[in-house]
């Protein structure tokens, strides 16, 4: 045989086993599924829930107007700091005033009268007693003389005499004791007068003191709404009264913010919270949760669900106050701002990328029963395809390059990762992406590992 044949047969030869190779690779990579992976490790956790609203102070009050009337004065400007005490505002208050003054001058009339009925009250005492004695000396007289009489020693006229100046006595002890009466009926009517007087008194000077306004605590007018000579009125149902101004205490100021109904069971009092302020950015302030807020408020009007006159299913929100630590001289209430408050920490815990969490029905995790076996009758039984259909959460852990299934139980939830509290262990290779790829994953199935970076296409799928 000629050399260049041999060469030929032998090209062949080497054609042909290399063809068989590479079909023989093609059938074998076929449902392989090509994964990213990562590893199962220790990191410390922090559970954070983020909210938005805005500055305001912890204590804070609209001073509205308590009557209807022009203000004279206006003795604050927006910005000031005030004392306790200190003069805000005086409205008109000419007839307030005088009938005050015509209600003080009544009331000294009233404890004049009542003066003058106990003194009349006194004399009539005192001449109830001057009765009783001249009563008892005329009786005395008179029983004597019965006794001269009855002797004969004295005269009928006499007798008579003496008879009738005690019954004249008798009749000055009843007109003693009317008066009495008479001086103390007085005496409690000017009683009467000068409580009614006082009550009277007491109603004017509070609607007196409703034109004159005063700082209830110490600080800052953050608000001036009116001017010195407009009227102001008082509120009345379904109408809200004039505003004359907004005092703020600046010392505690808080961060108000609404806290999603989903995240708001994790929240607690005193966990704390970093507070950015969009008007002072590149820095992040320290706060405390001081107050949880029990009514949920609807998203779109803010309005408490309470209060809702219809039910909604729209999203809500709950409010939840956070103080800030040593907060700067520089903030004003309204500021918008963004909470983050940390509701779980964890050092040093077991923890997988979030990403890698995936759901599965027991039924796709269990190998399919052949037609006429026990288990294929008893997958016909309504509890047992209620079993087969419940939801389980794992991952797929990578054992003899295949992707297995792995229920899990989780924890506290980080920003990109969460805790396991059981099914893995520290080390082991678990399945991460990408998203296409664990949504139809299925158990057991071959895998290779590309950890490089994903296409844009895989980004978008």
């Amino acid at each position: 045989m000629k050399t260049w044949k041999k060469v030929a047969i032998a090209i062949a030869g080497v054609l042909v086993v290399a063809a068989v190779i590479a079909i023989s690779v093609q059938q074998s990579r076929k449902g392989v599924v090509k994964v990213q992976t990562g590893k199962v490790t220790r990191q410390d956790l922090v559970s954070q829930v983020t909210a938005s609203g805005e500055i305001k102070p912890k204590t804070y009050v609209n001073i509205g107007a308590n009557a209807f009337a022009k203000i004279i004065k206006l003795y604050v400007k927006e910005g000031d700091h005030v004392k306790k005490g200190q003069m805000l505002a005086l409205l008109d208050n000419v007839q307030p005033q005088s009938d005050v003054q015509a209600t003080q001058a009544a009331l000294k009339a009233a404890e004049t009268d009542y003066t003058a009925a106990q003194e009349a009250y006194n004399t009539a005492v005192a001449d109830l007693e001057r009765a009783n004695a001249d009563l008892e000396q005329k009786q005395l007289d008179w029983q004597r003389g019965q006794k001269l009489y009855d002797q004969q020693l004295i005269p009928k006229s006499d007798y008579d005499t003496r008879k009738a100046a005690y019954e004249a006595s008798a009749s000055g002890l009843i007109q003693a004791k009317t008066k009495i009466a008479q001086a103390k009926a007085q005496a409690d009517g000017a009683d009467k007068r000068i409580a009614q007087q006082k009550y009277t008194l007491r109603r004017l000077d509070d609607v007196l003191s409703k034109t004159v306004y005063q700082a209830p605590f110490d600080g800052v007018v953050t608000n001036l709404p009116v001017r010195e000579g407009e009227t102001v009125v008082v509120g009345i149902q379904n109408s809200p009264g004039s505003t004359l101004m907004t005092l703020a205490d600046n010392s505690v100021i808080t961060a108000e913010v609404k806290v999603d109904e989903t995240d708001i069971v994790s929240v607690k009092l005193g966990q704390q919270a970093e507070v950015t302020i969009d008007a002072i950015p590149k820095k992040k302030f320290k706060g405390v949760v001081t107050e949880i807020g029990n009514n949920a408020l609807l998203r779109s009007t803010g309005v408490a669900t309470s209060q809702s006159t219809s039910s909604s299913q729209e999203a809500k929100d709950f409010k939840v106050v956070i103080t800030l630590q040593d907060p700067p001289d520089n903030l004003r209430p309204g500021l918008s701002t963004t909470a983050k408050i940390t509701t779980a920490s964890k050092p040093g815990t077991l923890s997988i990328p979030i990403q890698s969490l995936t759901v599965r029905q027991r039924a796709d995790l269990e190998p399919p029963k052949k037609k006429g076996t026990v288990e294929a009758a008893a997958s016909k039984d309504p509890k047992d395809a209620a079993k087969q259909k419940e939801e389980l959460q794992g991952v797929f852990v990578i054992r003899n390059n295949k992707a297995e299934f792995v229920q899990v139980d989780t924890g506290v939830t980080g920003t990109t990762d969460i805790e396991v509290l059981s099914g893995l262990k520290e080390g082991d290779e678990i399945v991460t992406g990408s998203y296409k790829v664990l949504r139809t994953l299925k158990n057991g199935a071959s895998i290779k590992i590309d950890n490089s970076a994903p296409k844009k296409e895989d980004e978008k799928s």
